[in-house]
């Protein structure tokens, strides 16, 4: 009896492991073929302009109107004061700057060709002056912020005694000032 136990336990775990279910092979998917993909690179940065300077870009503007306005003079016919169509054209352009940049002063000069006596021009030159002021004052600029000069015919712009000469020299000119 002693050699009937061992066998039934040997032919008992044999039972057991008969009856046992084998486990089921997992069947796992090959992981698909690695291809190469071309992956373009990234996209470089947006490109920064260099940001700048507000207060020089403030300035810049402000200075492009001043030149703006002091490029623009104003003609006279001889010996006349009054303003012609194209001048009034050209001061609605500087009244309607002035109006938007309260900052700027302006100086008016009254100039002349040189025919006529000293104090004539002088005199001609100022009212010359006068009628661009005036002008600008009705447009709406601030008569604090419009100063005027005869220069008569001291200060030419073109030389010689020429019909052109004179007319270029018959004429108003500007000059600006930004008051802070």
């Amino acid at each position: 009896m002693k050699t009937i136990v061992p066998i039934l336990a040997v032919g008992a775990t044999l039972v057991l492991f008969a009856c046992a279910k084998k486990p089921q092979p997992v069947e796992v998917e090959p992981p698909p073929p690695e291809e190469e993909y071309y992956e373009p690179p990234p996209p470089p940065p947006p490109r920064q302009e260099p940001q700048e300077d507000p207060l020089e870009a403030e300035r810049r503007r402000l200075e492009a109107l001043m030149n703006k306005i002091m490029s623009d003079d104003v003609y006279f016919e001889y010996d006349k004061a009054t303003l012609t169509s194209q001048a009034k054209d050209i001061l609605t352009e500087v009244g309607d700057i002035l109006k938007r940049e309260t900052r700027f002063t302006v100086l008016t000069e009254g100039h002349t060709d040189e025919r006529g006596t000293e104090s004539y021009n002088m005199g001609l030159g100022m009212r010359r002056a006068d009628a661009v002021v005036k002008f600008l004052t009705n447009y709406g600029v601030a008569s604090s912020r419009l100063t005027k000069v005869s220069y008569g015919e001291e200060q030419p712009k073109a030389s010689g005694q020429t019909e052109d000469a004179y007319s270029q020299n018959r004429r108003a000119a500007f000059r600006v000032r930004i008051n802070n």
